[in-house]
């Protein structure tokens, strides 16, 4: 199932297509651009249980793992920060689907929830960020990649459509959560972190 599919069936308030005036947008694009903390990929360590982890969207993606897979979650934390830990994974998908929890789409919006719950707590400068966009709509734009593969955005982010960005802007949607509320709520199955017994 693809995660949009399961978005839409486990989390369906984060499903619906939604629309912001370009004007009024904090746009995250690479993380050396202005607003790049607020991206998943952007040099953050984090601390989880005494395991650090450079980034949001590394701790994201080994998160998926079932606790039996020390030789991929070994593989995932290593490598180079960037696409590739995304890539990576993807590579892993195909040659070991055993490795990964069957319960990932009933979890993936509060494990997100978690990350950056995390990343608030730990990391004054992504708050200070955060802050400093109250008043805009948060976007991660992904126009110029969903142009190459001729899609519409399905999940995390949006396309910029005229002077729109359109798409369910999920990331946005929870940073913006957290930006007004200063807490994330979320439910994680008690095996959520035994990954983590690997790293240590």
């Amino acid at each position: 199932m693809q995660l949009h599919e399961q978005i839409k069936q486990y989390y369906p308030q984060y499903s619906d297509i939604q629309r912001y005036p370009v004007a009024q947008c904090v746009c995250i694009r690479k993380t050396d651009e202005e607003w790049g903390i607020l991206g998943n990929f952007y040099h953050a360590p984090i601390i989880v249980e005494g395991v650090t982890f450079d980034c949001t969207e590394r701790l994201f993606h080994l998160m998926k793992f079932r606790e039996t897979a020390a030789e991929g979650i070994k593989s995932e934390y290593t490598v180079r920060r960037g696409m590739n830990i995304k890539m990576h994974m993807k590579s892993l998908y195909k040659s070991h689907p055993e490795w990964f929890r069957d319960d990932w789409g009933e979890m993936v919006v509060d494990a997100m929830r978690f990350c950056l719950q995390t990343k608030y707590e730990q990391c004054e400068a992504f708050r200070k960020e955060l802050e400093r966009s109250k008043g805009l709509f948060i976007v991660e734009d992904e126009t110029i990649r969903n142009e190459r593969r001729k899609k519409d955005a399905d999940s995390w982010g949006v396309n910029l459509v005229g002077n729109t960005y359109v798409g369910p802007s999920l990331l946005g949607r929870l940073l913006m959560e957290l930006r007004d509320t200063g807490k994330l709520e979320y439910t994680l199955p008690a095996d959520a972190f035994t990954f983590l017994q690997h790293l240590k």
